[in-house]
């Protein structure tokens, strides 16, 4: 297994994929954690300030105390993770477009030995993207927010975390989706339609009628991992507002933190958790009898 795991990694290594696309993961977790970072900065300053002030400290809110770091970091390593799912398509389809998985099969004892290695590997590398997210989206958010206003200790630590392990799973979203269609054009096209576009426009048309689907589908689900740690940290339901303020308030904060209609952060990773086992699953299962000749 560790020949295998060390070929994989030459692979990846010898081509140019695994650097181009760290180039559109730092623009974007550092545009967005930028743009968002100095948007929530200024709001709270404003809700923090004058007249706003007085009124938001009858209802119990300090604007100057949140930690709207959070919502800047989250919302850039969200939009970023699209990346790593991405790269994930290329781990098997991309082998099957260019020819290169008859190798990868006749030079392992098996086909499981095979994926088994490919997933090793592209699990560190999720982890390394995620770090990389992570980091540039820091950065951002230190340019944009003031000190008061970053995370605490803990709560860094715990957005790294999140961010990792919401890296690590949409690689193996995007190799289970890549596998089962087996197109690296078809996957990579309908996986940043659907990811970017499709449900998003569902989640915010249907928030009146529901707010359950950002807390289910596969970018909801995704985007909830580290984005419910940023919303969760305002405590938006423990401030007594009336339920139509309430409601508003915490789709605005999760709306913020780049994950609308989050249950909680851990419930999105095991929900996500289940959609990337589901989809690797059947490209596990499909590749145990795909022709490769």
């Amino acid at each position: 297994m560790g020949n295998l795991i060390k070929a994989e990694f030459r692979k990846t290594l010898t081509l140019k994929t695994w650097w181009v696309l760290l180039i559109p993961l730092v623009v974007l977790a550092f545009g967005f954690s930028f743009v968002w970072g100095r948007i929530s900065n200024n709001i709270a300053s404003a809700l923090g300030s004058g007249e706003t002030a007085i009124i938001a400290g009858r209802l119990g809110i300090d604007a100057n105390a949140w930690p709207v770091g959070l919502l800047s970091i989250a919302h850039g390593v969200n939009v970023a993770q699209i990346i790593p799912a991405l790269f994930g398509v290329f781990a098997l389809a991309g082998e099957y477009r260019n020819k290169t998985i008859t190798t990868t099969f006749l030079t392992a004892p098996n086909r499981l030995s095979a994926l088994s290695a490919k997933m090793i590997t592209y699990v560190v590398w999720g982890v390394i993207y995620g770090l990389v997210s992570f980091g540039v989206s820091a950065l951002a958010t230190i340019a944009t927010v003031d000190g008061s206003r970053l995370p605490d200790g803990a709560q860094w630590l715990t957005a790294l975390g999140g961010t990792i392990l919401a890296s690590v799973l949409v690689m193996l979203f995007g190799i289970g989706f890549g596998a089962v269609l087996n197109k690296v054009t078809l996957a990579v096209v309908l996986l940043l339609v659907y990811f970017l576009i499709i449900e998003n426009v569902l989640i915010t048309a249907l928030w009146g009628q529901t707010t359950i689907l950002g807390g289910i589908l596969p970018n909801g689900t995704a985007n909830g991992i580290v984005g419910g740690i940023a919303a969760a940290a305002f405590g938006i339901n423990t401030l007594n507002l009336p339920p139509d303020l309430s409601t508003g308030g915490q789709y605005l904060l999760q709306f913020f933190a780049g994950a609308p209609g989050v249950i909680s952060w851990w419930a999105s990773a095991l929900i996500f958790f289940g959609w990337t086992m589901l989809f690797f699953g059947f490209g596990w299962a499909a590749n145990q009898k795909r022709d490769i000749t």
